[in-house]
């Protein structure tokens, strides 16, 4: 399975957020259910204005029992 370019240059900018401090972790709601979301997001500036990139949220409960490694054999 190979990584799409997307995903790897969205993966960069996270890199390049966290090496320049400029991540954040934000409670949001999940559109489709509504329920509360942990999102880690980029954060850059407009002038005055902050600007938040959601990257993806943090899994809820166990994330081992949340995904399958790519080397397992999927159930």
């Amino acid at each position: 399975m190979s990584i799409p370019d997307h995903a790897r240059a969205n993966f960069q900018t996270l890199l390049r957020a966290a090496a320049d401090g400029n991540l954040a972790l934000l409670e949001c709601t999940d559109a489709a259910t509504g329920a509360p979301r942990y999102v880690v997001c980029a954060v850059g500036r407009n002038g005055e204005d902050f600007l938040f990139t959601p990257f993806g949220h943090l899994a809820e409960g166990n994330p081992y029992d949340a995904y399958i490694p790519p080397e397992s054999d999927a159930p």
